[in-house]
């Protein structure tokens, strides 16, 4: 059966358009794959920030971690293995300030484990979650998608990509606060279906 992981970011609930999206993309993709649907929400789960102590416990192997380190790790194991049992994620993801949400940075931090989710190489690292396909649906309020000063979406297919996840492709309801915010929104979510197609 196939895998979903459908994860979001939005700190708004019933109002965020980036969990609208991606649910909507979901829902599509699921019926179509007869999919199983695993939701991660980086918003209500409060990730911890990657500090000295928790980088050496995610890079201790597993079976000579200390009782410490193994909790320390625990969080981190988590999310890697929703993302090895994956073989789609979508992910619904705002544009605060100009960047990822501080959730999304953290997860990513987590989810980059040397040996694990990528290994490096005589020609560099090498992704080693390959075979996977990635969607992302992002929400914006005032900053334009694809522009120079969307730090956002490239750094995240290009993080998705250094894990070897391919992007297939994006949904974006950007400018949204703008005048036709709404037809934006409105055209978005019929691309969100269509994508799934």
């Amino acid at each position: 059966m196939t895998k979903i992981l459908h994860i979001t970011a939005s700190i708004r609930s019933d109002e965020s358009v980036s969990r609208d999206l991606s649910a909507r993309l979901v829902r599509s993709l699921a019926e179509s794959h007869s999919a199983e649907v695993t939701t991660r929400d980086l918003s209500a789960n409060d990730l911890p920030f990657v500090s000295a102590e928790r980088f050496g416990a995610n890079l201790t192997p597993a079976s000579v971690r200390t009782p410490e380190q193994q909790e320390l790790a625990a969080i981190a194991d988590e999310l890697i293995a929703e993302l090895q049992a994956a073989d789609i994620i979508v992910l619904g993801v705002p544009i605060y300030n100009f960047g990822v949400p501080a959730t999304v940075k953290a997860w990513a931090d987590l989810v980059a484990r040397a040996g694990t989710t990528f290994q490096y190489t005589a020609n560099g690292p090498e992704g080693l979650l390959r075979g996977k396909k990635a969607y992302l649906a992002i929400a914006s309020g005032g900053t334009p998608v694809g522009s120079d000063f969307d730090f956002m979406t490239p750094w995240l297919k290009f993080f998705l990509g250094f894990l070897g996840i391919e992007v297939i492709a994006h949904v974006a309801a950007d400018g949204i606060m703008g005048q036709d915010g709404e037809a934006k929104i409105a055209a978005a979510k019929s691309q969100a279906v269509q994508l799934a197609a």
